[in-house]
């Protein structure tokens, strides 16, 4: 191959992909944060119990997550199921992008340690759940502004 052709050629690919690099996205929106969604049915008559269960190690595990950076924030929120196989809880928490869930059981599996203990711990806080409510759903969303 002759040198001019090598230099053409790669001024060539230097242009393309610098224009590549300035282009602007067509999107309606610009991308956010990651959020974590997860819809939660208590038992009649459990929302309370469930709710304090939450507060004592969710609350604890989410807020250690944040003092570490791999949380941004998080929320709970409570209403009434609009039908009798609808959620009344749902848990939210955000992460600063999709990269930040890369390697998460590593940071969080230190964490239930600490806030709940052993494995053996773990598994029996677990069935303790499941006689309070039922997970309908999970979901993994991202946030967006719109432009």
């Amino acid at each position: 191959m002759n040198k001019s052709l090598i230099i053409s050629t790669s001024i060539a690919l230097s242009t393309l992909f610098t224009g590549v690099c300035l282009a602007q996205s067509d999107a309606p929106y610009t991308e956010g944060t990651v959020w974590t969604i997860t819809m939660v049915k208590t038992k009649p008559g459990m929302t309370d119990d469930y709710l304090k269960g939450l507060s004592k190690s969710l609350k604890a595990s989410l807020e250690e997550g944040k003092n570490q950076g791999f949380i941004v924030s998080y929320k709970v929120l409570l209403g009434e199921a609009s039908t009798p196989s609808d959620y009344n809880i749902m848990t939210m928490v955000e992460f600063k992008n999709m990269a930040a869930l890369d390697g998460l059981r590593a940071k969080t599996d230190p964490i239930a340690q600490k806030m709940i203990g052993g494995e053996d711990q773990q598994r029996e806080a677990a069935m303790k759940r499941t006689e309070l409510r039922e997970i309908l759903g999970s979901k993994l969303m991202r946030e967006i502004t719109l432009k």
